[in-house]
């Protein structure tokens, strides 16, 4: 007969310590590969223990007199709900429960005054612990069996092995790759120095050349016209790559910058000309004194012997000229 490896009993050490390392690596969905390492176990053991005792997040202190009232008020309202209980208080669904029966069982011995003897709840024996997810690991022996010694080297192997299947191949290929051109190379160095000459055969790439014509190209039909005398601008070879300030222009801000600029040479060349005028301009004293520049008149566009003979024709006419 067979024999049948029944999944399950009490937690040890060492597959505690798997398990850690398990989920370290595969992280919380991933219970069936978890399960994989630890062959008592399954995955939904497996979650169960780390959601119940191994999770970091749990607390393991004492209970405190606010916690046991929460949990009296709460067990109350809701009788039997410890998986809704438990995150409220902060706490596991069985440590919810096992202290609640705690605080009955003190409660009724107060009550009853009197001892209690065996507890029913205690494990007796010989008898299988149904909730051993709960409960601290046993040590690990000084002398494993072979089952876990083989357990925890696979374990070992697979959780330190950082790469995966397709990364090794990957590697394994480009190695292959590697040796063949080193050999090819040395083949021909030989064949060269017995004086045969070999040229390198070039492999014909198989696919589109992205270099050479452009990929998925669909022509577009012909016409009703001939296109074919039809003349088009040339692309301009040093065209410049626009920018989004060539089709906005230029900024409010930055005229005004350069106007300031452009003061502040002006000043500048100023001072280093006229410095009088210079501190008067920058000094901001409103009265500012102006050079006069001297009265030019046009010159006179009628001559002297052209106004005589005026004056001449207007006598002779028997008209005055005041002017004469």
């Amino acid at each position: 007969m067979p024999r049948i490896m029944i999944k399950g009993g009490v937690w040890r050490n060492t597959e505690d310590e798997i398990l850690k390392a398990a989920v370290m690596k595969y992280g919380k969905n991933q219970w069936s590969r978890i399960a994989s390492l630890l062959h008592r176990k399954s995955a939904k053991q497996c979650k169960a223990r780390w959601y119940e005792w191994l999770d970091p997040s749990i607390k393991k202190t004492e209970w405190s007199r606010e916690e046991e009232e929460k949990l009296l008020h709460l067990a109350k309202l809701m009788p039997t709900q410890w998986r809704t209980i438990a995150p409220i208080i902060g706490r596991t669904a069985a440590q919810c429960l096992e202290h609640y029966e705690y605080l009955l069982d003190k409660a009724a011995q107060r009550d009853n005054e009197e001892e209690v003897g065996d507890d029913p709840r205690k494990l007796k024996p010989g008898e299988i612990d149904p909730n051993p997810e709960t409960k601290p690991a046993r040590p690990d022996p000084v002398d494993m069996d072979e089952d876990e010694l083989e357990m925890l080297s696979e374990a070992r192997a697979r959780l330190a092995n950082t790469q995966g299947k397709k990364a090794k191949r990957k590697a394994r290929e480009k190695q292959l790759e590697e040796a063949r051109r080193l050999a090819a190379l040395q083949k021909r160095r030989e064949l060269r120095a017995a004086g045969i000459d070999v040229q390198k055969k070039r492999k014909k790439k198989r696919g589109v050349d992205y270099n050479a014509e452009i990929p998925f190209e669909k022509k577009p039909a012909l016409g009703f016209y001939d296109t074919s005398m039809e003349q088009y601008d040339a692309q301009e070879p040093n065209f410049k790559r626009l920018r989004q300030q060539h089709l906005d222009g230029e900024l409010r801000n930055e005229i005004e910058k350069m106007e300031r600029k452009k003061d502040k040479q002006k000043i500048k060349k100023k001072k280093e000309s006229d410095l009088p005028s210079a501190i008067l301009q920058t000094s901001g004293v409103a009265e500012f004194t102006k050079k006069r520049s001297k009265l030019v008149l046009p010159a006179p566009q009628v001559t002297t012997f052209l106004f005589s003979t005026v004056c001449s024709a207007y006598s002779r006419s028997g008209m005055t000229f005041l002017a004469c």
